[in-house]
């Protein structure tokens, strides 16, 4: 179970996860709506916690396993006598039927995955408004037990091919289930059943930016007290907006260290320290130890090799900068929702290591400072909007992922001085490209990548040999899944064009259409 505070001013629904794939997705679907809610374990429920955490609703998420299997996954029974409202989805409707009275079986002819349609029965109900206005439903199935009796009290407001069941409801106690999830963006509609969801257990929708705000100024006021916090900056959008926030609660009480490793964009640590120093009047050192960093990676072509000495060096570095500040007990991080849900296995088992150069890695413990972490209860696109709302840039706050080994991970092979320069201003001209062409806000991430190959060509009347380089360009929701940007044959030759004749050293260029998983997306 994470350990966020729980905020106190806010209505609150509760998610229990059976480990299903997106039950973020679902908790993002309510941020989207106003509605604050926090995702937990099945298992790690107490009465204490149930009682402590008071939950306006219930929501149960889909998980992989079969709720006919002996030890499958269930929430306590004590949920469903707390009075509020409980929707199932997909694994957490068969728990729901398995629990309350029903029954669940495993046959042939009954699992459904991928795309369904969903047709409505005679009687309508209040969760259901907005939808069948063109008779079906498309949602998103993905199941192999099915419901064969609903429980005592449900009736049936739609079904599907294989799913006789597909959406039942319990009006009396306010229970709602249904087998397919609306959380993905394969259920159209799913949005409006969520906020039919959410109206009918009375939420107001007072999760905003604007409150949020205010109430971390005060937690970070009240944790710090008069004590010195030091801050990881980055320059990207994590730390930036943390480091904003806490210097807006505590001001001169933080110190910010931007660690330059020689292996940012063109640009990037100019823009960095005249945006927090000179325009925030924020503590700012800056730590440029690129020589350091860029003399141990000589040589070196192995790309994990190369993110072990980026992220050791940034240790050592980071720490020999704030031993200088004297006084200082906590460290701040931009850690997210993600990260913590991510540290969370929902089987109560030891979870994977996701991201195991997050932020700064072991450097709390080994300093002995405790941790401050304002944005601990937000998603990436809440942290964009409290950026916004602290008065951040709109094209600082949306700009693209960029890794913390940065340059040196599209660098591959061996990293020289010459191959850094020719990569920063290639990247410079495609990213001018892409906001030329209007295209920067429909792309996740967008990089140059310069190829470990030299290649003969012919360029006027002479005959060249260097380097060739590669663009990527990838779409995603939320880093999840990713696939390539589709750019027009135009686009790409007038890119490639600028490129060979603005950046000495480059001679051929081409495009990556591969698609990739999160992990990897960066390159190396």
């Amino acid at each position: 179970m994470s350990s966020l505070p729980i905020p106190r001013h806010h209505e609150r629904l509760l998610i229990v996860d059976f480990g299903s794939q997106v039950t973020q997705l679902i908790a993002r679907r309510l941020r989207e709506l106003n509605v604050y809610c926090e995702i937990h374990p099945y298992q790690n429920f107490t009465p204490a916690f149930l009682e402590d955490f008071a939950p306006k609703a219930v929501i149960l998420s889909g998980g992989p396993a079969s709720v006919i299997d002996d030890g499958s996954p269930r929430p306590p029974e004590a949920i469903f006598d707390l009075g509020v409202p409980i929707l199932g989805i997909c694994y957490g409707q068969q728990v729901m039927m398995q629990m309350l009275g029903g029954k669940v079986e495993r046959g042939h002819g009954t699992a459904e995955f991928g795309r369904a349609y969903v047709t409505p029965a005679a009687d309508r109900i209040d969760l259901l408004n907005g939808w069948f206005l063109d008779a079906r439903e498309q949602v998103w199935m993905s199941h192999g037990d099915h419901v064969s009796a609903i429980a005592p009290g449900f009736e049936v407001y739609g079904t599907s091919p294989n799913a006789p069941f597909a959406i039942t409801a319990d009006l009396e106690r306010n229970f709602y289930a249904v087998q397919f999830h609306p959380e993905v963006h394969h259920t159209p509609n799913g949005r409006t059943l969520y906020e039919n969801f959410v109206r009918l257990a009375g939420f107001s929708g007072d999760w905003t930016m604007g409150a949020y705000r205010e109430e971390a100024i005060r937690k970070i006021r009240d944790q710090v007290g008069d004590k010195k916090v030091i801050c990881a900056l980055s320059g990207g959008v994590d730390s930036s907006v943390a480091a904003v926030l806490i210097h807006e609660a505590i001001g001169a009480q933080l110190t910010c260290v931007f660690v330059d490793h020689g292996l940012l964009r063109q640009n990037e640590a100019t823009e960095v320290v005249t945006m927090f120093r000179d325009h925030y009047n924020l503590p700012l050192i800056h730590a440029d130890e690129s020589e350091l960093f860029l003399s141990r990676l000589d040589g070196v072509s192995d790309p994990e090799t190369k993110r072990k000495i980026i992220g050791g060096l940034f240790i050592d570095v980071f720490q020999k900068y704030a031993d200088g500040i004297d006084g200082a007990e906590y460290l701040a991080q931009g850690t997210l929702y993600p990260d913590v849900i991510e540290s969370v296995s929902f089987s109560g088992g030891p979870s994977v290591t996701i991201k195991s150069h997050h932020n700064v890695g072991g450097l709390p413990e080994k300093m002995g400072l405790k941790l401050v972490e304002p944005l601990r209860e937000l998603f990436k696109d809440e942290v964009r909007a409290l950026g916004h709302e602290l008065g951040l840039p709109a094209s600082f706050i949306g700009r693209h992922p960029f890794p913390g080994p940065g340059l040196a991970i599209r660098c591959p092979g061996e990293i020289t001085r010459e191959k850094l320069e020719i990569l920063r201003k290639a990247d410079a001209v495609y990213i001018d490209q892409i906001r030329r062409h209007g295209l920067y806000d429909e792309i996740w991430q967008a990089f140059v990548a310069i190829l470990p190959v030299r290649t003969v060509g012919v360029m006027g009347d002479g005959r060249t040999y260097d380097y060739a380089c590669a663009l990527r360009a990838v779409t995603s929701v939320d880093g999840m899944t990713a696939d390539y940007y589709p750019f027009s044959h135009e686009f790409l030759g007038e890119t490639a064009t600028r490129i060979i004749n603005e950046v000495q050293g480059i001679n051929r260029v081409t495009y990556d259409i591969t698609s990739k998983p999160p992990g990897t997306i960066e390159w190396e």
